[in-house]
């Protein structure tokens, strides 16, 4: 893998993983953010709005032209079928973006790249992809919790959420780095990261 060295960031809904990723850029990391993406080609004019139109109809665009995203999560947690058939749409566009950024990023000699992934336990392809996995992790009481605060979704819709994605022992497994994110304030959480970066240097080519 040329270029910079490449870091995979995940963890579950509310654990704090783009805090963290937010910490790695203000030490130099190139951030790829696919949930940033994500919103990027899902909203007003974006390229995959003809696509969902086509796929599920006007019904599931808003007034603004984006992606109706309350009525779309209700049908994708209600139908796993649909779930795939906005996948199949959203994540090839993502997938050629994050490409461009991470070219971008190692053209512009950063020495580490930050893939901050959502889902990256569950894609069978991005662990081949980076040099190493970061792992947020908290207790799934702690992820409903903050999520419920920051969010407005009911406790049901959350629990939703967090069962959707990889179960927290399969996250840890995949991990070879992990940082703890529960019961510690953003000061201890940055001191955290710290910790990480300047284990990671020492792999920066």
């Amino acid at each position: 893998m040329p270029g910079s060295f490449r870091l995979g960031l995940t963890g579950g809904i509310g654990s704090g993983k783009s805090t963290v990723a937010e910490f790695l850029g203000k030490l130099g990391a190139a951030i790829i953010d696919a949930d940033a993406i994500s919103r990027g080609v899902t909203a007003p004019g974006g390229a995959a709005i003809a696509a969902i139109v086509s796929e599920f109809g006007i019904a599931y665009i808003d007034s603004a032209g984006a992606l109706d995203r309350d009525k779309m999560r209700l049908l994708a947690y209600s139908d796993a079928s649909a779930r795939k058939r906005l996948e199949a749409i959203v994540h090839p566009l993502v997938g050629l973006e994050i490409e461009r950024q991470s070219q971008e990023a190692s053209s512009s000699g950063r020495q580490c790249t930050v893939f901050d992934i959502p889902l990256l336990v569950e894609s069978p392809h991005w662990r081949q992809r980076v040099h190493k996995v970061l792992v947020v992790d908290c207790p799934p009481e702690t992820q409903i919790e903050r999520v419920v605060v920051r969010s407005g979704l009911t406790r049901a819709a959350i629990e939703t959420i967090v069962a959707s994605q990889a179960p927290r022992r399969v996250r840890l497994r995949a991990a070879d780095l992990v940082i703890f994110n529960d019961q510690i304030d953003l000061a201890q959480l940055n001191g955290l990261v710290d910790q990480i970066w300047q284990r990671l240097r020492l792999s920066f080519r």
